[in-house]
């Protein structure tokens, strides 16, 4: 699943950053790594920008750049 494909309220963890080039490094250098969990805040009524929280950071993403984020939601990590 895509971090643009979750609801406000859903609580996720990253499994890999896909997006590539500098986008890829700014997401990483903010430490959005494998293994982060993190909540969706807030979505744009359009889906762009989606809002996130982790680590005691707030970050907005473009959709295009959620959409190189792949996720567990924490529903699906419980059930393993």
């Amino acid at each position: 699943m895509r971090l643009s494909e979750l609801k406000v309220g859903e609580k996720a963890e990253v499994e890999a950053v896909k997006a590539v080039g500098a986008v890829r490094r700014r997401i990483m250098d903010m430490g959005l790594i494998k293994g982060t969990e993190f909540q969706v805040i807030r979505v744009a009524p359009l889906g762009d920008p989606v809002e996130i929280a982790f680590k005691g950071l707030y970050l907005a993403l473009r959709k295009n750049e959620a959409d190189g984020i792949f996720v567990t939601t924490m529903s699906d990590v419980t059930a393993k």
